[in-house]
């Protein structure tokens, strides 16, 4: 695998990162076709590494039949079709939309090793890191942790969901915060994938009235740490624009785009 990762990081990323990697804390799973159709709480989520060649009629075929799969569970509000800048056919995105599909915004897939980014953490005054996924009882923190995920996005982001993760996760699952003595601002996911030597960096988000202070780049650099200390070497990341040229500057590489294409009830 080094040889791959540094000869060709995507095919590292397609090999080891899709399909039943997506699908590690899924409720429930399904094949069709090239496609691996995972059901996480009320959301769907669509993986595959390859469409195996499928254009034209018979692509919006597997389309409607994946939505009729999703659409008949009462139970499913969204799911996601998760798609790569590099995969074929190139007119996937705009046979999504046909079919009722809205794109979201595209990020940057990322791939580094862990220990070019686990270097000193330097915060500001009054600011500590710590992980709050592993005490007796971690939900009353998790509350605070995706009330503050919710004001960094601008979206909503459910306690619930990420306990679901962590518990599915069965100790594969960190979550760190950077706190002061009065709020949570800047919280972070650390997923270890099996049978890899690959982490997650998920769910980095940092209030706005406490960005441009190295707060996300240290809790990157403690996930980092984290990592290393699991045995893993890479590293991966779906990065926004804010977070893009943070773990450039620490050394990742940008190997393709992501975007999702969601459907909802």
């Amino acid at each position: 695998m080094d040889a791959d990762l540094r000869a060709s990081p995507l095919t590292a990323y397609d090999a080891q990162l899709r399909e039943g990697t997506e699908m590690l804390s899924a409720d429930s799973v399904d094949r069709a076709g090239p496609l691996w159709r995972g059901r996480f709480g009320d959301r769907g989520f669509v993986s595959y590494r390859s469409l195996n060649g499928l254009t034209g009629q018979a692509l919006d075929d597997l389309i409607a039949q994946t939505v009729a799969h999703y659409a008949a569970d009462p139970q499913i509000t969204s799911f996601e079709w998760k798609t790569r800048g590099h995969d074929a056919p190139a007119d996937l995105p705009q046979r999504l939309i046909a079919q009722g599909f809205e794109a979201e915004d595209a990020e940057t897939v990322m791939l580094g090793e862990a220990s070019s980014l686990a270097g000193p953490l330097q915060l500001p005054d009054g600011v500590t890191l710590r992980r709050i996924d592993n005490q007796p009882d971690p939900y009353p923190d998790v509350v605070r942790a995706a009330r503050a995920q919710q004001l960094a996005f601008g979206q909503p982001s459910g306690a619930d969901e990420l306990m679901r993760r962590i518990e599915k996760g069965e100790g594969r699952v960190e979550l760190w915060v950077a706190e002061t003595a009065q709020e949570m601002v800047c919280v972070g996911r650390l997923e270890v994938i099996p049978d890899t030597e690959f982490a997650g960096l998920w769910g980095g988000g940092t209030l706005p009235g406490w960005r441009g202070r190295g707060i996300y780049r240290a809790l990157t650099a403690a996930r980092a740490q984290a990592a290393l200390g699991r045995g893993v070497r890479y590293l991966h990341s779906d990065s926004t624009e804010f977070s893009r040229p943070i773990l450039e500057r620490s050394g990742m590489l940008a190997v393709t785009t992501t975007t999702p294409y969601m459907w909802r009830r």
